[in-house]
């Protein structure tokens, strides 16, 4: 078998950097889609558009058209809208995505007005000051009523803060904080930019080789993950097969962890498909990946989305440990490193 091509991990990381750094809560995508078009329209074999959800479609002719391929990642990630503006002129908000407060308090924010507007805030507990309340900053339960975005803007009424054009619905996004630093990456948001980062460091290495794919390959960016109906649409009818890539789970019980790529081989949602699950660990075998196999307690995928819409394909899930899922997340380059290499194993098996 021949080598896999080497990856540009230098452009993997630039493109990941500045992905990461596009504000991009589920609904409010439009700007992290376009920087991954971008991208992507560097690579003239790609037939680009976008549905009408707003995801982006990649489609690469291969070798064989006889079992179209799917590869799907998301851009969309945890955020919040604002759900009520208080008589204080700091504001109540709703989450978009599975987290609980406690895992961005007191992280900075922006809120994106209807006008165009940024306006910076941080996400606090109401009662926040300990010289003021105590033990009741330690004791208070995070939920919707206890936490609120103070304004970075002189307001202290639901007046001053419309004036600032802020309304009900705006999207909130909280900061990444993103830093590369001894081979980790460090930031909010990996979940699941890293792997929109893999895939097109994939194309770019396999590319700049002179390789196609064995298969068609339909490539879906997609935008509504996070809230459970992402990839439900947008693939063709004869695709046989898609292979979902998204950050596995590193914690207690789990095998994965921040080194390693993994396959995910049942989650929340069931076991995926046994012998594309199969088929995909001989690949990493012959290619001397390393990787590992696991089980995901709380975790759903668009690979189910898919399933779930009557998708009639094989799924599998494959992705980079990412420490602290769902809170300030860290994986690590040889993670990134092997998912990729994974993915192109996958792009060149007959």
């Amino acid at each position: 078998m021949k080598p896999l091509p080497p990856i540009d991990q230098t452009q993997m990381l630039d493109f990941l950097s500045g992905l990461l750094n596009i504000p991009s809560p589920t609904g409010f995508t439009e700007k992290a889609i376009a920087y991954t078009e971008q991208a992507l329209s560097g690579f003239p074999f790609l037939s680009l558009s976008r549905t009408r959800k707003g995801a982006l479609i990649a489609i690469w002719p291969g070798e064989h058209t006889d079992a179209p391929r799917g590869i799907t990642a998301h851009v969309d990630t945890l955020g919040a809208m604002v759900k009520e503006i208080k008589d204080t002129g700091r504001l109540k908000l709703t989450r978009i995505g599975g987290f609980p407060w406690n895992t961005v308090e007191g992280e900075g924010c922006k809120v994106f007005t209807r006008a165009g507007d940024e306006i910076r805030g941080a996400l606090l507990l109401t009662k926040a000051s300990v010289h003021v309340y105590g033990s009741d900053v330690g004791d208070t339960k995070r939920d919707d009523e206890s936490v609120e975005v103070r304004l970075d803007a002189r307001t202290n009424s639901d007046e001053e803060t419309r004036a600032l054009g802020i309304d009900v619905g705006d999207f909130v996004a909280f900061d990444p904080r993103v830093e590369i630093t001894n081979g980790f990456v460090r930031s909010r948001h990996l979940d699941d930019k890293a792997c929109v980062a893999n895939i097109l460091a994939a194309v770019k290495a396999m590319s700049d080789a002179r390789l196609k794919p064995a298969q068609t390959t339909i490539f879906l960016i997609s935008n509504y993950e996070e809230v459970g109906h992402g990839a439900a649409a947008g693939f063709p009818e004869d695709m046989a097969e898609l292979l979902a890539v998204d950050m596995a789970a590193v914690g207690e019980g789990q095998t994965s962890d921040e080194f390693h790529t993994t396959i995910c081989v049942k989650d929340s949602g069931g076991p995926y498909h046994h012998g594309m699950n199969e088929k995909l660990r001989a690949l990493a075998d012959a290619n001397e990946i390393p990787y590992k196999v696991d089980i995901y307690p709380h975790y759903g995928s668009d690979g189910e989305a898919f399933w779930s819409a009557g998708g009639d394909v094989a799924v599998s899930l494959i992705g980079p440990g990412v420490d602290a899922s769902h809170n300030y997340e860290r994986t690590h380059t040889e993670a990134l490193v092997a998912t990729t290499q994974w993915i192109m194993a996958y792009l060149l098996a007959e």
